[in-house]
């Protein structure tokens, strides 16, 4: 049997467009990382659907909350330091409190994310989520 590889961000990328065509109330937000983490092919695509929040991830999460509240499927994505650690706050109240629909992903897992370095290596991610 014979079977395609594909890299899981680009797998992401192009699960959000086949999801884009079935659910017109899915939206993507990306902090500054459209290009990595191939939300850009989503942006392409349905570009009135797509939110660029910047370098403000936490601002992203409670963005992604609010959607989600206004009948909105949200997906938030960034490098998954930034994704756990730095919006922690956020994912507690903004979603996990209010029990909202939003869906975060996260790129670059662990301490192999090449030349970005220890800045950016996340080991505690999981056990962050779990508290």
């Amino acid at each position: 049997m014979s079977k395609t590889m594909i890299n899981p961000r680009n797998a992401y990328g192009e699960a959000l467009v086949e999801l884009g065509k079935k659910h017109k109330n899915l939206v993507v937000l990306d902090a500054d990382l459209s290009k990595s983490t191939k939300t850009i092919m989503f942006a392409k695509k349905y570009p009135n659907r797509f939110f660029e929040m910047g370098i403000a991830e936490a601002n992203m999460i409670s963005t992604a909350a609010g959607l989600a509240s206004c009948g909105k499927i949200p997906f938030a994505s960034t490098f998954a330091v930034f994704a756990t650690g730095r919006v922690y706050d956020q994912i507690r109240m903004d979603v996990a409190y209010s029990n909202a629909n939003v869906k975060i992903f996260a790129t670059h897992g662990g301490i192999s994310v090449g030349k970005d370095g220890a800045s950016h290596q996340m080991i505690e991610d999981l056990a962050l989520m779990r508290v």
